[in-house]
């Protein structure tokens, strides 16, 4: 169904905007890569292969795929509340101390089926808890959201940082992190998951954490869209006025959308502590918070927005990693560059080509009614 005259149907905001954004991105990472005498063709080609060309390259794609699910599903819950949340990568890391706190203490007494439910259950818990004191802090006190979980990262960083050394860490190891968790303490991996059914494939770090990224995806959606939780929500985030005279509270509503969403980042700890490194260690999180940010952007904060530009991410960073391998003038600064490019046109310069586009579609979809005038 066509759009009403003077109206952007939305497809145009949802997948045109976004594509060109990328689009652009590429154009100057092309132009870069060119300038260092690297054939822009090429890039793409090895970028590609690196990605998807083979069984341990999809493994590894959907594995960064994974935690950019997580943390951009954390950055859409919060904004459809009109709340920037920041904090992703400090909700992310203390998440995953949850994590790791609970399988250490219970991995020698429990099975894999009673530990994984608990691990979800303090991944959420710690990833709610870190979260909920920013947003009780704006709710009720007046702080901006956007600070408060920024200075919160560096507090989890720096808190992490103080139980590694001085709390968590295996007795004699000269390493900042914990004893190897037991058998029962581990996320299986992919290629194990699959070797029970007859299929071999390459080893990688892909566990059943995305599948766990799949279900909170499926969640979220119901959640926003179809409970009054979520309704509360997205009346908030469209006009706190109007949700204050229809009867909800925005304090309340603020408290609810930021600990969904640290929730939701603290299952990174599920995918990195529990299902890739099987211990506590420092920076496991890798910036996955951040990038999340620009996830939740290119995405229109929709679920199947979310998971089309995490796998976009995570093209970007198995396939990067590959193109510095295979190219010697590529180096790792480079494919960080490029990833910072999609960043910066997906998320600062999200909306820099929203008036031209829409004003081009106007002008051709006025020209379409006058043709069509003309010939009837």
């Amino acid at each position: 169904m066509s759009a009403p005259a003077g109206t952007i149907p939305r497809w145009v905001d949802v997948a045109l905007i976004p594509l060109v954004n990328i689009a652009l991105a590429f154009l100057v990472s092309g132009v870069i890569l060119w300038f260092i005498d690297v054939d822009p063709v090429f890039a793409v080609e090895v970028i590609l292969y690196g990605a998807f060309g083979y069984d341990v390259a999809i493994g590894y794609t959907l594995y960064y795929t994974t935690n950019f699910v997580f943390t951009g599903l954390a950055v859409a819950v919060a904004f459809h509340a009109g709340l920037f949340n920041i904090g992703g990568e400090g909700q992310a890391y203390i998440g995953g101390l949850g994590v790791g706190l609970g399988i250490l203490a219970l991995d020698p007494y429990l099975p894999f089926f009673v530990l994984f439910p608990l691990a979800l259950l303090l991944a959420a818990a710690f990833g709610a808890a870190w979260a909920a004191i920013p947003a009780h802090l704006q709710a009720y006190r007046g702080s901006h959201i956007v600070i408060t979980t920024i200075m919160f990262n560096f507090i989890a960083a720096a808190l992490m940082v103080y139980l590694m050394v001085n709390v968590l860490i295996q007795p004699g190891s000269m390493s900042p992190e914990s004893r190897e968790f037991a058998q029962s303490g581990q996320m299986p991996f992919m290629h194990e998951v699959l070797g029970w059914f007859g299929f071999q494939v390459g080893a990688s770090p892909l566990n059943l954490s995305v599948i766990w990224a799949a279900a909170c995806c499926v969640v979220v959606w119901a959640f926003i869209w179809h409970t009054r939780w979520g309704y509360a929500i997205r009346t908030v985030g469209a006009n706190e006025t109007a949700a204050v005279y229809a009867g909800i509270d925005p304090r309340k509503v603020t408290m609810l959308a930021m600990c969904v969403s640290g929730a939701l980042a603290g299952f990174v700890g599920i995918n990195e502590v529990m299902g890739v490194h099987h211990r506590l260690l420092l920076n496991f999180t890798a910036g996955y918070g951040f990038t999340g940010i620009a996830v939740a952007l290119m995405g229109r904060n929709h679920p199947v927005g979310i998971v089309l530009a995490s796998l976009l991410f995570g093209l970007l960073y198995q396939g990067g990693a590959e193109l510095a391998f295979e190219e010697p003038k590529v180096t790792r600064e480079m494919v960080v560059t490029i990833q910072g490019l999609v960043i910066l046109f997906s998320g600062a310069l999200a909306f820099m080509m929203k008036g031209p586009i829409e004003r081009l579609y106007l002008r051709v979809a006025r020209a379409g009614r006058r043709a069509a005038a003309q010939e009837s």
